[in-house]
């Protein structure tokens, strides 16, 4: 088992009822959550929600929401036994990103992939930074976190994989 957490930074209030079934579909639970207006995004609402299932269900979360392309949301999956973290983010405009974390919370780019920025770059410094940026998701972090932050303080709710 492990835990992370559901941020829907943002979301039209149609989509809710819709959002809390797939992500509590996703592992299994029933889902109610605490939506609050966002202040980043006025019209739209935002909730965060931390759940505990079996490694993996962040995926399974993040993938349940892909679909909906007007909503911002992050999901968070902490390391258990033998599995590392994850962090998902998506917004309207860029999409998902995925990425590995440790322990706490830092992004671990894979070897495999500092390799392919080192060769795109071809000793290009501003193209080595720029294939960097992407690798650690920057643009995602750049545009969620007035999102973020306007979040701060708000209700949280559990939802735990029953059985």
């Amino acid at each position: 088992m492990t835990q992370g957490v559901l941020f829907v930074h943002s979301a039209p209030r149609a989509l809710c009822p819709h959002i809390e079934w797939a992500a509590g579909g996703a592992i299994g639970a029933q889902a109610r959550f605490d939506w609050t207006p966002q202040p980043a995004a006025p019209g739209l609402v935002r909730a965060e929600v931390c759940w505990r299932a079996p490694a993996g269900s962040g995926a399974r979360i993040a993938s349940a929401l892909r679909g909906w392309d007007s909503l911002r949301y992050e999901v968070t999956e902490e390391p258990s036994a033998g599995v590392d973290g994850g962090r998902w983010s998506h917004t309207p405009d860029l999409g998902i990103y995925h990425a590995v974390t440790d322990t706490a919370g830092n992004i671990l780019v894979p070897e495999d992939r500092i390799r392919s920025v080192m060769e795109r770059a071809a000793g290009d410094p501003a193209k080595f930074s720029s294939e960097m940026a992407v690798a650690l998701g920057e643009a995602w972090d750049e545009e969620l976190d007035a999102f973020r932050h306007a979040g701060e303080g708000a209700p949280v709710r559990w939802l735990t994989k029953v059985g």
